[in-house]
């Protein structure tokens, strides 16, 4: 009996050799294991037994004990790290890499929001080996993330891809399959507590095969997120720190700049003050501008057009360009002016400085400074104030025009009126007045809403104003006679309308006619003017321009000249020209097509063609007139074309 003792002994030695040793709890189950097949006694194998549960017992406390001084280990690194924090991205991949590391997954990752786009990214990845998985966004509310994201807490799946708890879509599905994740635990990165606090990302542990999370690793994970979101924080915090510090730096410079350029300043402003009460005018103001500054100096009115420029040495200078270059340039310098009125400043743009000129909210114009690409502090203070006094010229300008335009329009509107009672009376009251009425002359008829037709009248003054043009309201519409500069009636129309909504601040309709020479001319242009503005209406083109020859089969019924020929080679001229040149029937098949009421049948009996002739020439006028040639409104004026040719006998 005695060597049993010896036995439980020596199976009771070797358990605490294994225990000392490390070793898995399989050793340590197997010490009973090995008594039983010794044939030890009831008695020594339930000593042995009660002595392995104690073993595994005391193995799994030391485990648990390592596990959380691992953990806690990571956890001081972490805070060690935010200590010290210089890189957001290292702090981010150390805690990834840590929190894989603990929980043994297969990889880790971290989602932060994208503002701008809406959604989430994958900001740091561990173990990832899938790009697109590595690329992949995700809305709020999509998936295991976008769960966690939208609910402020963790969640956990054993097999994310049978998971029906969670909202799956095709591209979050991919990136997971594509990586061969399985297992996902989620938690939030969190920014305060309960609920207010704010959700600013994610955090992630991922398994390449099922596996069920516990407790401890779920909350081990958190104080992994939480310092992630304390890293996040804290160096935006750090940024808005480095951003203020900037912003005071900068602040304290031009505290220093501005006591200096004071004194240049106000001498700067007295000159160009004293300038205008010896009574300078625009262009003086743009001498003296151009002189303090060094660089060349133009001025232009509301609509972009120049008024004066003067180069840097005092004398002028000039930059032609064509009527579409022009017309380009004023819009440019329109929106430039405008950028600087909302900016308060002068603006840089298209390297030139833009300052709008303002009387009130209204602009005038805007001063232009050519030749300085750097324009510091005090000069261009010196720039925005010489807008100032520019303002001022203009709107004595502007009042001295807008008196004599009253004194010319009393003369567009005899002219209206009563153009054979003494036409040479007209044209020599019109050369007293500066207004040439032997030369061309394009008229244009303009009209708006009720709500803004007091103002329209103004608004047609203003964009006269430097131009040479006169303005008259007359029969419920504001009329205006510009000098003829090569733009068609209906190009001025176009712009014109532009202007004078812009101004009037409500859509307004332009119809133009001319160009005209003498009075009976244009009170005949007038005539025709009025009749298209009333065409414009009906067509439902309120707040376009327009003239009597564009409106197609109207311009021919509305202009006084009555260009038959020109509608019709305008509409049907591709048609002739290939009958001509290759000897076919494109005209003859058109007429029986339309007269037939578009039947193809009916058509080819006519025409004694086989069907399919009479579509390949349907198919080669639609190539030659285009796709939209039998809609409604094109087929009416094909038809009339059409008839109008027959009708000449060509």
């Amino acid at each position: 009996m005695s060597h049993k003792p010896a036995s439980a002994t020596r199976h009771l030695r070797r358990l605490l050799e294994l225990l000392a040793a490390g070793a898995p709890a399989e050793e340590l189950g197997a010490v009973a294991v090995e008594a039983r097949r010794n044939g030890a006694t009831a008695q020594d194998l339930t000593e042995v037994e009660q002595a392995t549960e104690a073993a595994l017992r005391v193995q799994s406390a030391l485990t648990q004990h390592r596990r959380r001084e691992a953990e806690l280990t990571a956890l001081f690194d972490t805070a060690g790290d935010l200590a010290a924090l210089r890189d957001l991205d290292a702090v981010l991949r150390s805690i990834v890499r840590r929190a894989r590391l603990l929980l043994g997954t297969d990889t880790a990752y971290l989602t932060l929001p994208d503002e701008e786009a809406g959604d989430t990214y994958m900001r740091v990845t561990d173990g990832s080996v899938s790009e697109l998985f590595q690329n992949l966004r995700l809305q709020l509310g999509e998936g295991l993330g976008g769960l966690v994201a939208q609910t402020a807490r963790p969640y956990a799946s054993p097999d994310y891809r049978t998971d029906d708890r969670f909202l799956h879509t095709g591209n979050i599905d991919a990136g997971v399959l594509d990586e061969g994740l399985v297992a996902i635990l989620g938690v939030p990165l969190l920014l305060g507590s309960g609920s207010g606090g704010q959700v600013i990302g994610a955090l992630f542990a991922a398994d390449r095969t099922p596996r069920a999370f516990s407790p401890d690793e779920v909350a081990l994970l958190c104080s992994l997120a939480d310092h992630a979101a304390i890293a996040i924080d804290t160096a935006k915090a750090m940024a808005d720190a480095r951003v203020a510090l900037a912003e005071l730096a900068e602040a304290n410079a031009v505290i220093r700049e501005h006591s200096a350029a004071m004194q240049r300043a106000e001498e700067s402003h007295d000159r160009l003050t004293d300038l205008v009460l010896r009574g300078g005018d625009v262009p003086d103001v743009a001498a003296a501008v151009a002189g303090l500054l060094k660089g060349d100096v133009a001025v232009h009115d509301g609509s972009g057009r120049p008024l004066t420029a003067v180069a840097g040495d005092g004398g002028a200078f000039t930059r032609g360009t064509g009527d579409a270059g022009r017309a380009e340039e004023a819009a440019a310098l329109v929106a430039a002016a405008e950028a600087s009125r909302a900016a308060a400043h002068a603006v840089f743009h298209d390297g030139r400085w833009v300052c709008a000129v303002l009387a009130g909210q209204e602009l005038l114009g805007c001063l232009v400074l050519y030749g300085r690409p750097e324009l510091d502090g005090p000069d261009r203070r010196l720039f925005e104030r010489s807008s100032v006094v520019t303002s001022l010229l203009l709107l004595l300008n502007r009042s001295v025009v807008e008196t004599e335009n009253r004194v010319r329009g009393d003369l567009l509107t005899d002219l209206l009126t009563a153009p054979d009672r003494d036409p040479a009376g007209l044209v020599a009251r019109g050369r007293r007045l500066g207004i040439d009425l032997d030369r061309p002359h394009v008229l244009l008829v303009a009209r708006s809403d009720a709500t803004a037709r007091e103002r329209l009248a103004d608004a047609a003054a203003r964009c006269l104003f430097g131009g040479g043009g006169v303005s008259a309201e007359h029969e419920g519409a504001v009329v205006l006679l510009l000098p003829y500069d090569g733009t068609g009636p209906g190009e001025a129309a176009r712009v014109t309308a532009g202007q004078l909504g812009q101004l009037a601040g409500a859509p307004v309709t332009v119809a133009g006619a001319g160009p005209a020479t003498g009075p009976r001319a244009i009170t005949d242009a007038h005539a025709e003017g009025s009749r298209c503005l009333r065409a414009l209406y009906v067509l439902g083109r309120a707040g376009a321009g327009a003239s009597a020859a564009e409106l197609g089969f109207l311009g021919v019924l509305l202009g006084d000249h009555h260009d038959v020929d020109g509608f019709i080679a305008g509409t049907l001229g591709p048609l002739l020209e290939y009958d001509a040149q290759r000897g076919t029937q494109l005209i003859r098949t058109l007429h029986a097509y339309f007269g037939c009421g578009g039947s193809l049948t009916r058509a080819k009996e006519e025409l004694h063609v086989h069907v399919n002739t009479v579509v390949q020439r349907l198919d080669r006028i639609q190539a030659l007139l285009g796709p939209d040639w039998n809609a409604p409104e094109q087929a009416l004026e094909l038809q009339l074309a059409l008839r109008l040719h027959l009708l000449s006998g060509t």
